[in-house]
């Protein structure tokens, strides 16, 4: 059975970007473009993994990923954060939240495909 994997970004062209590189792979994707989607799809879903933009509308990544850890049916689903305004202190917080990884946008397809399988425990 495919892994499925929740996209969140409210940018439509990265998640369809993403999804392409994922679902190429086998992958099964669900978006989502606000935080109040990615908490209701995670939930019902029930991913395996979570991409999650950092800055976006209803609910910034940050708080989404405080939410979805306090939930009981997200709350060991790994996560791996993506944005465009990177820095330092930001990838640092998002770690030290437990989060699995951080992506910069643009990135590369390899890049991201490494680290969704690193995430999700499989080969590499």
């Amino acid at each position: 059975m495919a892994k499925k994997i929740l996209v969140v970004d409210d940018e439509p062209h990265i998640v369809k970007t993403i999804a392409s590189r994922l679902m190429s792979k086998n992958y099964e994707v669900v978006a989502a473009y606000d935080g109040v989607q990615a908490i209701a799809k995670a939930r019902k879903e029930k991913p395996d993994l979570i991409i999650l933009d950092i800055k976006m509308p209803a609910g910034g990544g940050v708080s989404v990923y405080e939410s979805l850890k306090d939930l009981i049916d997200t709350a060991i689903t790994p996560v791996i954060f993506i944005t465009a305004y990177p820095s330092e202190e930001t990838r640092q917080k998002v770690l030290e939240m437990g989060a699995e990884d951080f992506i910069t946008k643009p990135f590369e397809p390899l890049d991201l495909l490494a680290k969704v399988r690193k995430a999700l425990g499989e080969d590499v």
